[in-house]
């Protein structure tokens, strides 16, 4: 309680301290997401990725988007520009609607995007507990879009004491290169209060961040720097949950998502345009043992509208719901079979303002634009007493415009001791099935009802070797084939006709990841990863053939952590329409790296404070074409759990 006097005291004289502790992600001993039932890693097939809530504790102030751009395979471009840049999923080669984002168990999307994926700007990293990443196709559990990764995001729950609460805080800069300020431009609150008494639960949390100092679009050299753009999120959640001493377990949720986010004119030009989002969501999960068996029912339904306040205003609504509901059964001590359906309604409608006209009107209609998917599926895993491992499924989709279209996959591995480690050896082979979005088909300008779903078929083979708390490597090559793949096409530059089609040609995409962590004694830990990737060069646009991150954390005391991040990224192409040929020309990027240092200090067990240096070396860099990012940063904050 002296500790917490004091730090009242403390934050009533210097009310803010920010916050910057980037912690690389690691492997952790058990995996879920890519056999729905909870494996040792020794028995896992993939090489899972997991961010545990102490690493996004120790990241607190970094976005969501930045946290998993250190993760092998894994490029979400946008997340080093203005925080409110539209984001690329760039992942094994695959796009934004060949990822899937799941929270809490549920696959979210937005079915008016062009991709029909889910957000992520939407999500504070201080409502989210565990991070989960499997890549390659896995559409026989995650269904339509699953082909290069899924990300599995579970939120916070409520404390196992009766009442707690949890506050954090960060202020940075928000300057680019050229700028000499360090003027705070960006703040990020949290708070939470919740508690369980007699089964019951309850978590309310409130977040906020509002981020300004830098521009979306980055001036021409010898022009006045163009005005910043301002990115401003709310989000509010309350859990409620009850569990029976001997009976299922349920919980349900209702959140508000929203954000604005200032953008430039696409022509390079500055500009007060803004985008706002504004989503509603509600759902939950219920969890209940029989006998041996697990019976999990996850949903969620929500209602997101999407405005673009520019020279051409736009509006579009939504609706989605989905529910995927599965059961476990150890049938023998070996094999464990999971059977499962997963259903979603999707549907929107689209308006904007027609040519010599002033107000709104609808394009597109929700009548026309929804489609309905509902799947079963089967999956098995067997894990044997001798080293062999399987992991195998099936999934019959069933599309409301496509039909039923079958996928599956095969996951073996094998793991052998030598010595105090392990080796594993492991390889799979998964298809996908990606059906066109409701944009792409109904769009009045550039959509297409003749559109096919896209096929895909990954392959992979690695190993990994590990002593535990000593030392773990991996190597993986994967190699992703799509056919019928859906591209924007020029049918006349001229009269600016575009469409959505399919292409004959088959996109290809292969590579490796590495991923490397040494402790050395009691007081420091390397950790790093490679990520190589050979995509077609058509559709290779913003992903690097070579990056690398890494980082080294040292605990010279109790209660003191000290951090430097490395990343490096190669040259990429980059494409821009030129206003003056009205044609795309195609640009390289320079390949750039960046150095950040973080230090944690914990004043006792419930206050903790950080700071940190971003972009160390101030260094100038584009990840976008022409578009701004930010230079040298300082980072402070605090956290109180009480």
């Amino acid at each position: 309680m002296k500790c917490l006097f004091s730090v009242v005291a403390m934050l009533l004289a210097a009310q803010l301290v920010w916050s910057q502790d980037l912690d690389q992600t690691q492997q952790l001993d058990s995996v879920f997401i890519e056999s729905k039932v909870k494996l040792d890693r020794r028995e896992s097939g993939k090489v899972t990725t997991v961010i545990s809530s102490d690493q996004l504790a120790a990241q607190q102030g970094s976005s969501l988007p930045q946290i998993l751009n250190q993760v092998a395979g894994i490029e979400i471009n946008g997340a080093r520009s203005n925080a409110g840049q539209n984001l690329g999923y760039y992942i094994r080669g695959g796009r934004n609607r060949q990822v899937v984002i799941m929270v809490d168990g549920v696959q979210l999307n937005d079915p008016s995007s062009i991709a029909n994926d889910f957000d992520l700007r939407l999500i504070p990293v201080s409502s989210v507990e565990q991070i989960e990443i499997i890549k390659g196709a896995s559409s026989v559990l995650y269904g339509s879009g699953a082909a290069a990764a899924v990300i599995s995001i579970t939120t916070k729950s409520a404390a196992e004491k009766s009442i707690s609460g949890q506050f954090a805080s960060t202020l940075s800069s928000n300057r680019p290169v050229e700028e000499g300020s360090y003027r705070p431009a960006e703040i990020i609150n949290s708070a939470q209060v919740g508690g369980t008494k007699n089964g019951f639960s309850y978590d309310l949390r409130l977040d906020h961040s509002f981020t300004d100092g830098i521009s979306a679009v980055a001036a021409p050299e010898g022009v006045d720097p163009f005005e910043a753009d301002i990115f401003n999120r709310y989000n509010t959640r309350l859990d409620l949950g009850y569990g029976f001493k001997k009976g299922p377990r349920f919980s349900r949720f209702v959140s508000n998502d929203k954000f604005k986010a200032d953008f430039d004119d696409f022509s390079y030009l500055d500009a007060d345009n803004r985008t706002i989002s504004d989503q509603v969501r509600t759902g939950g999960n219920l969890t209940w043992n029989l006998g041996k068996g697990n019976l999990m029912i996850n949903d969620s339904h929500s209602w997101l509208e999407r405005e673009t306040e520019s020279g051409f205003p736009t509006r579009f609504e939504s609706t989605s719901s989905t529910v995927d509901a599965y059961f476990s059964y150890p049938i023998i001590k070996s094999l464990t079979v999971v059977v499962g359906v997963n259903a979603n309604w999707s549907r929107f409608s689209g308006f904007s303002v027609p040519f010599g006209e002033t107000d709104l009107v609808e394009t597109v209609s929700d009548d026309l634009a929804r489609f309905d998917i509902i799947d079963p599926y089967l999956n098995m895993t067997y894990i044997s007493d001798f080293g062999l491992n399987i992991n195998a499924g099936v999934r019959m989709n069933n599309h409301s415009e496509y039909g039923q279209n079958w996928v599956y996959q095969i996951n073996p591995s094998y793991r052998f001791d030598l010595g105090s480690g392990q080796l594993r050896v492991l390889g799979s082979y998964s298809t996908a099935y990606i059906t066109p979005s409701l944009f792409q088909l109904y769009d009045p300008l550039y959509g297409n009802t003749d559109l096919e779903p896209e096929e895909n078929r990954t392959i992979e083979g690695g190993v990994e070797y590990s002593i535990p708390g000593n030392i773990r490597i991996s190597a993986v090559y994967f190699d992703r084939r799509d056919e019928q793949f859906v591209d924007f096409v020029t049918i006349d530059p001229e009269l600016f006709i575009f469409e959505y089609q399919n292409i004959a040609d088959e996109f290809s995409s292969s590579g490796v990841e590495v991923e490397a962590s040494k402790t050395f004694g009691e007081k420091w830990l390397l950790t790093a990863n490679y990520t190589y990737t050979d995509a077609d060069q058509r559709f290779a646009l913003r992903i690097p053939e070579h990056k690398v991150n890494a980082r080294l954390s040292w605990t010279p005391i109790a209660n003191l952590d000290l951090n430097l991040n490395f990343q490096y990224l190669s040259d990429r192409d980059d494409s821009f329409f030129n206003p003056d040929t009205f044609a795309s020309e195609t640009v390289v990027l320079d390949s750039f790296s960046l150095f950040d240092f973080g230090v944690g200090y914990s004043l006792c067990k419930e206050f903790r404070l950080l700071a940190g240096v971003t972009n160390i070396f101030n260094t100038e860099y584009e990840e976008i074409y022409r578009f701004q990012t930010p230079g040298r940063n300082l980072r402070f904050g605090f956290s109180l759990n009480l």
